[in-house]
């Protein structure tokens, strides 16, 4: 865990949050300099989670993934922003989705739950519960016009919310999806989470 930690304050941290990766050529991938996936939600939460983060950048690089990430009008918080459309370099099968869908910096929920448990780790239940109510597939269909727009079931988990006009706040694969199993874990173990952090 040593080796991991300074690898990640060394090569990591971009300066407000943690980068996704790097592809091939050592270019960064999640990072400021990049003009698509600047921001990715994953790694935000993993230095939490994870433990190996350095603590004081981990909440930054949180505080980062919520204004950058989480979109409160639309209903959705993102896995990463842009979406690639155009990028310089191949980052792979993602790219095959359109901007805004799926993985393509659409609302991943597995990833999207990842925060949500991260957050109640950091003590912000406020936050945890915000980003939980955000997801909880009920909250989408509240009147006509959100069942419309959602378009899917609105009592089983979804795997992705699309972000991009026209089909901002659809629901994609229902049923055939990890997020109800993360779904269950961050509201069964979220203000446990909470409480031991407030402890620490």
């Amino acid at each position: 865990m040593t080796t991991l930690k300074a690898a990640l304050d060394a090569d990591g941290w971009d300066g407000e949050w943690y980068r996704r990766g790097f592809f091939d050529d050592g270019t960064p991938l999640g990072s400021a300099s990049n003009s698509e996936c600047k921001i990715d939600s994953i790694a935000q939460s993993w230095s939490v989670i994870s433990r190996a983060g350095e603590p004081r950048r981990s909440k930054r690089a949180m505080a980062a993934m919520d204004e950058y990430l989480v979109r409160g009008e639309d209903n959705v918080v993102l896995l990463f922003d842009p979406p690639f459309d155009n990028p310089p370099e191949d980052p792979g099968y993602i790219k095959a989705y359109p901007p805004g869908v799926r993985e393509n910096g659409g609302q991943y929920t597995h990833g999207a739950l990842w925060s949500v448990i991260a957050f109640a780790m950091l003590g912000d239940g406020d936050k945890a519960a915000e980003l939980f109510s955000m997801l909880n597939p009920i909250n989408h269909t509240l009147t006509p016009d959100a069942v419309q727009r959602y378009k899917v079931e609105p009592y089983v988990a979804c795997a992705d919310v699309y972000s991009r006009p026209p089909h901002v706040g659809r629901g994609g694969w229902t049923w055939y999806t990890g997020s109800a199993g993360w779904m269950y874990r961050a509201a069964s173990s979220g203000f446990w989470d909470c409480v031991c952090a407030a402890q620490r």
